[in-house]
């Protein structure tokens, strides 16, 4: 592994961030010596895709929220972040425009009711697409792996709010998952 690989926990992006000022994301770079930003560059209404339907329990093609970023760690590219809400909690939010939103998702989902209890996480590992946008937005090569974290966030009934498919570049990203046992 790199040197320079980034070290990334899941849980500040599963919880409000401290004071409704900034995004996780800026704050755990910043916490590190790195700046971390990030562009949106779509949000709205879409079609499910058949991976989001299955980790919301919707069927395929239901309408949904989503907000695709990407993610950037001092002005280079790490990850592409497509999060999806399900179209009954976050259609006319602000989660369906481009905006930052002033403490970020979780913050506004909690404002709307649901609070994440429980998450869950598979990471994949794989050649990237044979479409050039993802090696293009990430700045990498044809021959370069990239994973790919599925993630879906479940409130106290066990109801999917959030799912998240993300894709990182392997050689830049080390991800870390630290459990209380017992």
């Amino acid at each position: 592994m790199a040197s320079d690989a980034w070290i990334s926990s899941s849980m500040p992006y599963l919880r409000p961030v401290e004071g409704g000022q900034g995004d996780a994301w800026g704050a755990e770079a910043a916490a590190r010596g790195r700046r971390g930003t990030q562009r949106i560059v779509h949000a709205g209404e879409v079609s499910a895709p058949a991976a989001v339907a299955r980790l919301l329990g919707l069927d395929d093609g239901d309408t949904v929220v989503v907000r695709r970023r990407i993610m950037y760690l001092d002005e280079e590219p790490c990850e592409l972040t497509d999060s999806y809400y399900p179209a009954h909690i976050a259609a006319g939010t602000g989660l369906a425009g481009t905006a930052k939103i002033r403490g970020g998702a979780v913050a506004l989902l909690a404002e709307l009711g649901h609070v994440g209890q429980r998450v869950r996480e598979d990471v994949t590992a794989r050649m990237p697409g044979a479409d050039s946008e993802e090696r293009e937005l990430l700045r990498i090569g044809a021959d370069e792996p990239v994973l790919c974290l599925e993630r879906v966030v479940l409130d106290g009934a066990d109801r999917a709010i959030q799912a998240d498919l993300i894709t990182m570049p392997a050689r830049r990203q080390r991800l870390r998952y630290e459990l209380r046992m017992g």
